[in-house]
């Protein structure tokens, strides 16, 4: 990846908001909640805004939303590419890297996963405390760019204790059923065999998806807080004796939406840096 091309989709985007956001939000397969709480929103497609990719998958939209939430400026991506199409993690992370550049201190992942503690349930939203890549990648892997980040990067905390509190004390207040646990990253894009979710549990996943670690790691190799949500769309294959599709995680994570939306403003009202 370019630095040259994260510059261009930066100045591209900071010129048509008109200020730094304190927040950003990439949104997973079908999450669109977010968008809806922000005042005097604006939205770009990400075809408009050079070089950055665009998603292929179903419940990925494909456009970025700015607005204000509370007294924040919040930028939401409605949309991410993935490793399975074929992208690189340079693509993958593109996105990230823009956010980034744009000078935002704090990002939000979100993603659609299955659930394989078997005290979580789905409908549940699940703040991340840590996660194991599985993708058989890192996205750090290259040359490094010092102008993004240091060479070796410390994952002792990759999701913030701050942050996940907020998110946590968020929850409670708005009576969402909410839980903690670790992500595990999978490249995709079949759903795992019971086998495999055998394992994960024996190593210590609480949920299982395709994406978020590989930005995680990006927006860490940059200096910025995150902090991760996953709805738990589907329980892991063997868990339950139902197939997986990708419509009904769809139609789970749109059930969802509410929640992580009134999640997602009370957070927002109550943000401390």
């Amino acid at each position: 990846m370019k630095f040259e091309f994260v510059e261009q989709a930066k100045s591209y985007l900071l010129d048509k908001m008109g200020a730094i956001p304190e927040v950003a939000v990439i949104m997973g397969s079908g999450l669109s909640a977010v968008d809806e709480i922000l005042l005097g929103p604006q939205r770009i497609h990400y075809v408009l805004i050079p070089n950055f990719p665009v998603p292929k998958v179903a419940g990925h939209r494909g456009q970025v939303v700015f607005g204000k939430a509370g007294n924040l400026h919040v930028v939401v991506f409605e949309g991410r590419v993935h490793y399975y199409e074929g992208n690189t993690m340079a693509e993958v992370t593109f996105c990230t890297r823009v956010i980034g550049r744009l000078g935002t201190k704090n990002l939000i992942l979100t993603n659609a996963s299955g659930a394989i503690n078997p005290n979580f349930i789905r409908g549940n939203l699940m703040i991340i405390a840590d996660h194991i890549n599985l993708i058989g990648v890192n996205p750090l892997t290259g040359p490094n760019e010092e102008r993004w980040g240091p060479r070796f990067v410390d994952q002792t905390e990759v999701y913030d204790h701050q942050l996940r509190q907020q998110l946590k004390t968020a929850g409670e207040y708005c009576g969402i059923n909410m839980c903690e646990g670790v992500y595990a990253a999978m490249a995709g894009p079949t759903y795992e065999t019971p086998a495999e979710i055998r394992y994960l549990r024996t190593i210590g996943a609480d949920a299982v998806g395709m994406s978020t670690v590989p930005e995680a790691i990006a927006a860490r190799h940059m200096g910025m807080k995150v902090a991760g949500l996953s709805m738990l769309a589907n329980v892991g294959a063997g868990i339950s004796d139902k197939p997986i599709n990708h419509s009904e995680v769809l139609e789970a994570t749109a059930q969802m939406n509410a929640d992580l939306g009134t999640l997602l403003q009370r957070f927002f009202d109550k943000y401390e840096s």
